[in-house]
């Protein structure tokens, strides 16, 4: 496989499972228009995801399309970083994770519309109008339930807390020719300016900013928690019921 693959491979699958994280939301959002909201964050995250996996499928140069990337792989062939997999069913975790997942990828984007890679550029130059909006989106629900009543700053903090570890492996490094021949972005450059919107948020919440631990992280190499087995059981299922079925 070539850096470019396990690069886009990697964008794809932060997206793909980030969609199927906000799916679980429908029906079940604190009310009526936020189950619209996340369901429309989803589909923004999953467009993305089907045009990396696309681009990815034509790199490998093996015939399998998004499609067979999404729903034809085992959990060690995944990318995706461990923020975005793990289970979400507080609201306040589904905001905090948002406003850090969405943070990093709106400075990702925008710094890959200048990529040298047309089809990388291509999706940034959408995919970073899209996520201005889910960045404040979240930072609008982590002020109203940080700066809101005791309880509601209470679990806003704890959700925080249980989210910021994870946040670090988004800045792992990538191949260093990719980011020479300007396809891909160094992770460390996007470090300041993300916890420099982070922290303006929290502030304006009334949150504390977490300090300590960091998770140990591994998504990028295969290697992930317990709870993407059932993720992936639930996002494969139809597809690997019935392999032959077109929809």
């Amino acid at each position: 496989m070539t850096a470019l693959f396990d690069y886009v491979l990697g964008l794809a699958d932060d997206a793909l499972v980030s969609a199927q994280r906000m799916g679980w939301w429908i029906s079940r959002a604190p009310q009526l228009e936020e189950d619209v909201a996340l369901a429309n964050i989803g589909l923004d995250q999953l467009g993305q995801a089907r045009t990396l996996l696309a681009y990815a499928g034509s790199i490998e140069g093996q015939g399998r399309g998004e499609d067979d990337l999404a729903y034809f792989r085992d959990e060690r062939e995944f990318r995706n970083v461990w923020l975005v997999e793990r289970a979400q069913t507080d609201f306040g975790v589904a905001m905090a994770r948002l406003l850090l997942f969405a943070t990093w990828q709106s400075e990702l984007y925008a710094a890959l519309v200048h990529s040298t890679d047309p089809t990388l550029s291509g999706v940034a130059g959408k995919a970073v109008k899209e996520v201005a909006y889910h960045v404040d989106h979240a930072a609008h629900w982590v002020v109203r339930l940080g700066d809101g009543t005791e309880e509601s700053h209470q679990r806003m903090q704890a959700a925080l807390d249980a989210e910021w570890p994870f946040l670090e492996e988004l800045f792992g490094p990538v191949d260093d020719q990719l980011v020479a021949d300007g396809v891909a972005v160094d992770p460390a450059r996007l470090r300041s300016a993300v916890l420099t919107r982070i922290e303006a948020v929290l502030a304006e919440a009334t949150l504390t900013v977490p300090q300590g631990r960091t998770a140990v992280g591994g998504g990028r190499d295969g290697r992930h928690t317990e709870e993407m087995g059932f993720l992936l059981a639930e996002l494969q299922h139809l597809a690997r019921s019935h392999p032959e079925a077109t929809w």
